[in-house]
């Protein structure tokens, strides 16, 4: 019988310490030029940037880097079908974060335009995964948009008309199904006869 080896003993390095000692060695406007340099490079890394410092955007801004992000959210490699992939969760945070300042900025219908570009490409990602486990994330991203219409002044009609093409852009015909069902009888009972 063969006898076992002892593992050979690596030692740990503290990189993020070193990092920190090197960085607090750096000028502010040098500092600056680095993260700006990495988020450039990396939309990850921009994401999270993003997520940390509320960066101001204009509503043209806010709805170019929502598409962006419903786009990285929703991407998949197409030889991965019917398996459980890995997807962006942070580029899905980043959507809703993104809808729910697009209607703080009074963008609702904005909102509701990238709501049904979500669910177009979202439930296709859903249809093309094994088990569908993003979409949970797909309908906290939705619910934004519904409680602001919810509570908005809307024409009855505009949100009914809403209501049935997010459900025809529904791939799967379950993803916040019951919630946009509800939504579309309230606002046809307020409907003038």
């Amino acid at each position: 019988m063969s006898k076992r080896r002892p593992k050979k003993a690596v030692p740990k390095t503290d990189v993020a310490g070193r990092l920190r000692k090197a960085l607090a060695k750096r000028r502010k406007d040098e500092l600056i030029d680095i993260l700006v340099e990495l988020a450039g490079e990396d939309r990850a890394a921009l994401r999270r940037l993003a997520a940390r410092i509320e960066l101001e955007a204009s509503p043209e801004d806010l709805a170019a880097a929502t598409r962006v992000a419903i786009a990285d959210a929703t991407d998949f490699d197409e030889r991965d079908i019917n398996r459980n992939f890995d997807y962006d969760y942070e580029a899905y945070d980043e959507v809703k974060r993104n809808l729910g300042r697009l209607i703080d900025q009074g963008e609702l219908r904005s909102a509701m335009e990238l709501s049904l570009e979500l669910m177009k490409q979202g439930s296709y990602q859903v249809e093309m995964s094994d088990e569908g486990l993003m979409t949970q994330d797909i309908e906290e991203c939705l619910a934004v948009v519904l409680q602001a219409i919810k509570k908005s002044m809307l024409p009855p009609a505009e949100v009914v008309a809403w209501c049935a093409a997010m459900s025809k852009t529904d791939r799967v015909g379950c993803i916040y199904e019951r919630e946009l069902g509800a939504l579309r009888k309230h606002f046809e009972s307020l409907r003038p006869q």
